[in-house]
């Protein structure tokens, strides 16, 4: 797709598996994650690593794809789509990097309602497994 190397490096962490050490190497000490399901943007690397981290293993995988993707300058829009429980996931991750390319920002909106509903069940299993 794009030849933006932050995106590049995020593509690459996607399709290889989830790797942790690849992910905290993508994001800045000050980033922020906006979660679908969570009103309170997410600050601070250890956040957002945790939310991404578990977002890859929930919605990544076979089913898992994206479908196009907008780039400007230092920031990109990618729609994806994937499947839980039968249920089809279509949504947009909204990436911002910093002038170290970085990620500093990264939205997540998802679509429909019932999606929504099956993403924060997976989510909410998924970081309580993880926290403990």
């Amino acid at each position: 797709m794009s030849g933006h190397a932050g995106l590049a490096a995020w593509y690459a962490y996607m399709a290889g598996g989830g790797d942790p050490q690849a992910l905290k190497a993508l994001l800045a000490e000050d980033a922020v994650f906006h979660s679908p399901v969570v009103h309170t943007p997410q600050e601070g690397r250890d956040k957002v690593f945790a939310y991404l981290h578990a977002a890859s293993h929930v919605l990544g995988g076979e089913n898992f794809r994206y479908l196009r993707e907008i780039v400007d300058g230092d920031q990109a829009c990618l729609e994806f789509a994937s499947e839980l429980d039968g249920i089809h996931i279509n949504g947009v991750d909204i990436i911002r990097w910093n002038e170290d390319g970085k990620i500093s920002d990264f939205k997540v909106m998802v679509r429909p309602l019932k999606a929504i509903n099956k993403v924060w069940e997976k989510m909410a299993a998924m970081l309580a497994a993880q926290a403990g």
